[in-house]
């Protein structure tokens, strides 16, 4: 009685421990939802302020960027390293096949073309950062 005793002691003494574990790991978890949703919050403020301020502004300039740019775009937001066209590919989960990065790669190059992002070294692309 006492050896089937101390297997249940020990039985609950790993469940304590595994259920400590996962309530520290839902902690984590947590935390990484929290910033995910505050950086959407801030996005999604910061898509609407684009917006009242094209419709405010507009005068027949450029036409709003497709969404896959802004998608592109919205990257750049927090980067200070500069992307290439694969870390576009796997941010967006679009796959990192050939076709893909290439494709990535050509709305880059647009986006330069059209003065957005500039490309400081081939095949590196950035936002222009204002010069001091």
């Amino acid at each position: 009685m006492r050896e089937l005793l101390a297997q249940i002691d020990e039985r609950q003494a790993v469940g304590r421990k595994e259920a400590a574990r996962l309530r520290e790991q839902i902690a984590q978890l947590s935390e990484q939802l929290t910033a995910v949703e505050h950086r959407l919050e801030r996005l999604e403020i910061t898509r609407e302020t684009v917006l009242e301020i094209a419709e405010d502004s507009d005068h027949g300039g450029p036409e709003p960027l497709p969404s896959a740019y802004r998608q592109i775009l919205a990257l750049f937001e927090d980067d200070e390293h500069g992307l290439r066209a694969k870390d576009i590919c796997e941010a967006l989960g679009i796959g990192t096949e050939n076709r893909h990065v290439e494709g990535a790669r050509a709305k880059l190059k647009r986006l330069v073309s059209r003065g957005i992002l500039i490309e400081p070294e081939p095949g590196l692309f950035t936002m222009p950062r204002p010069t001091e």
